[in-house]
């Protein structure tokens, strides 16, 4: 039986050398923003998220990858430890770096060719502490604001595959951001333009496939959060302005009075990506769009309309706040899925992001968007005593 727990002061207990900057602090921002001992009395939340696999018994080999959650840099969440059981198998803790080097941590299980053909499980529990984020953009710039470092700034101005930051996609950025002056406000008509122009599409599978570039040049602005959020992070990053996309689950109902943006207990699907944009004098600025078109859709049956007070208030909200009833779990894309510590096989996959169990049997991938076939389950509950 494979188990390891790690207590997490930044991403884990992994090696500095595989560490990213761009999902732990640094030292100066880990003194000025973060909290020694989170707790409720500073409004932080415990959570307990447990992810289950139990893959079909078939011959041959098998992989599995599920993403953990982070300490990000700044004020909102701390990893307090992960866990796993995976008997039989080779498993451990990664840290695989995707496009511009973004870190992405995330358990790699390996059952070899020769393993017992029964049933094979995996059973990961992350443990966090979240509090609400709030970013307040009416107050003018700070000397002491949060800084990010110019190396990971950079990281999140280039291009991805699905993210390109050339072409259409500058240009569209070019054409909503006319007349603006500073990335504040620059950002700010780039969400405005985005939550009156796309939609929320539920027959999308998934979160969406976050190909930006289909989006624009089909004029088919309709999807989910992967692809409006995406949408926000390739615009901004073709104007200068360092986005990312945060990927995780929710792990609680809401508290702002929104039935459609939380979820509690059973959490298979409830998958949700987020973004933010940074500027100078305020920090990382989270940010939602995607989730007032969710709000606009599913809030209540049949819709409401985008001048709805519901609306409204989502709109404000979600330019510049998260409710943290949600946990992140990477800001990486194109990430090669490596095949864990003793596998025998020495290929590689790469997918856009890793918000969902991954994994392959006999050398098959198996459909991450599919749980009941892939046969996974996520259960999170808040963590009260």
């Amino acid at each position: 039986m494979q188990r390891r727990r790690f207590l997490s002061l930044g991403a884990f207990a992994l090696p500095a050398s595989v560490l990213s900057t761009s999902l732990v602090p640094t030292a100066a921002q880990a003194a000025s923003t973060d909290s020694p001992s989170p707790g409720p009395a500073d409004g932080w939340r415990t959570f307990e998220l447990t992810t289950r696999v139990d893959l079909p018994a078939t011959r041959g080999p098998a992989n599995v990858w599920l993403p953990v959650a982070i300490s990000p840099s700044g004020t909102y969440q701390h990893a307090l430890g992960t866990r796993w059981e995976a008997p039989g198998a080779n498993a451990a803790l990664r840290m695989v770096h995707g496009a511009s080097g973004i870190g992405v941590p995330m358990l790699a299980v390996a059952w070899p060719e020769g393993a017992a053909q029964d049933t094979r499980t995996v059973t990961l529990v992350n443990t966090f502490t979240t509090r609400d984020r709030s970013v307040d953009l009416s107050q003018p710039p700070s000397a002491n604001a949060p800084r990010e470092s110019p190396e990971v700034l950079r990281q999140y101005l280039q291009p991805t595959a699905l993210q390109p930051t050339d072409g259409l996609v500058r240009e569209t950025a070019e054409k909503i951001t006319r007349g603006e002056t500073g990335d504040v406000a620059k950002a700010r008509a780039i969400y405005q333009w985005i939550v009156e122009n796309c939609r929320r599409e539920g027959t999308v599978r998934g979160c969406g496939t976050g190909d930006v570039r289909y989006m624009l040049t089909t004029g088919n602005l309709a999807g989910k959060c992967a692809d409006i959020n995406a949408l926000f992070t390739a615009l901004a990053r073709s104007v200068g302005i360092p986005a990312r996309d945060a990927y995780g689950v929710r792990v609680a109902t809401s508290r702002r009075g929104f039935n459609s943006l939380g979820k509690a207990g059973d959490v298979t699907r409830a998958q949700h990506c987020r973004a933010e944009f940074y500027a100078a004098g305020y920090g990382w600025v989270p940010v939602d769009p995607a989730d007032v078109r969710k709000v606009m859709l599913e809030e209540v049956a049949g819709g409401l309309p985008i001048d709805d007070l519901r609306v409204r208030a989502a709109r404000a909200m979600l330019f510049g706040q998260w409710e943290m009833n949600w946990v992140a779990f990477n800001h990486g894309a194109d990430i090669a899925l490596p095949e864990a510590p003793g596998a025998l096989a020495a290929r590689q996959s790469t997918v856009p992001f890793l918000m969902y169990p991954n994994g392959e049997v006999a050398h098959a991938r198996l459909d991450s968007l599919d749980p009941d076939t892939f046969r996974y389950r996520m259960n999170a509950r808040e963590i009260t005593a």
